[in-house]
């Protein structure tokens, strides 16, 4: 087993860790500004907003990672002009992996994030009208810091589920060795080749990963909580 360990290619750890912190980082600015635009539209315009936003969770990742395909294949519209003006292939690349980690995590992300602003007390948002501050600083200096809890969760939860994304990933990136092979391809393919012992040893890499991100959160979120008065 040490020699499995020291012999092992940890690039896609490296993949997975650097395609989560992207799709992540993109998914909370992302989640943010989506909560906050589809609480203030309409009831109807809300549900059907909501419901795309979220269709993502709910549809199998091959599935989303099936019309990825379609969107950005090199065949369609979108795909020749971000090669033709950008030059910038998403199939088969690092690109496509963050892409399709960010549309997979992203509902998580913006769930979290509109449930959290949704119990903001309102007579908070008043006060700050009353003293004369902008929907901006409103926003950023007492909806976000009152939503913290929930925006930490969702971000924890989406860190996890772009790590662990596989079905559209495989779709739109593939699995190249060292260019976008990720640990749940990884798994796969050394269960294929009945490697259990090597794909036994990244799967407790991904347990390790998913507890220390559980603790975190459950640390940072337990700062301000009152239960031990409780």
């Amino acid at each position: 087993m040490i020699e499995i360990i020291k012999n092992l290619d940890f690039s896609p750890l490296y993949i997975s860790l650097k395609t989560g912190i992207f799709a992540t980082t993109i998914s909370f600015f992302l989640g943010i500004y989506a909560a906050r635009k589809i609480m203030k539209t309409k009831p109807g315009t809300k549900a059907v907003l909501d419901g795309i936003l979220t269709l993502p969770m709910v549809l199998p990742p091959t599935a989303a990672g099936f019309f990825l395909l379609l969107l950005f294949s090199r065949r369609r519209p979108l795909g020749i002009f971000l090669y033709e003006q950008f030059d910038l292939k998403v199939i088969q690349t690092w690109l496509g992996c963050v892409i399709a980690a960010t549309v997979i995590s992203f509902p998580l992300m913006y769930r979290n994030a509109r449930a959290a602003f949704e119990q903001i007390d309102v007579n908070l948002i008043y006060a700050g009208e009353t003293l004369g501050m902008s929907d901006f600083l409103i926003f950023w200096k007492i909806v976000v810091p009152n939503a913290k809890p929930g925006l930490l969760a969702g971000t924890v939860l989406t860190f996890a589920r772009a790590l662990g994304e596989y079905g559209a990933t495989a779709m739109l990136a593939g699995n190249i060795p060292g260019k976008t092979g990720t640990i749940s391809q990884k798994i796969a393919m050394v269960i294929q080749d009945g490697d259990y012992l090597a794909a036994g040893i990244w799967v407790i890499i991904v347990i390790f990963i998913a507890f220390v991100l559980i603790v975190l959160m459950n640390l940072f979120s337990g700062k301000n909580s009152y239960d031990e008065k409780w």
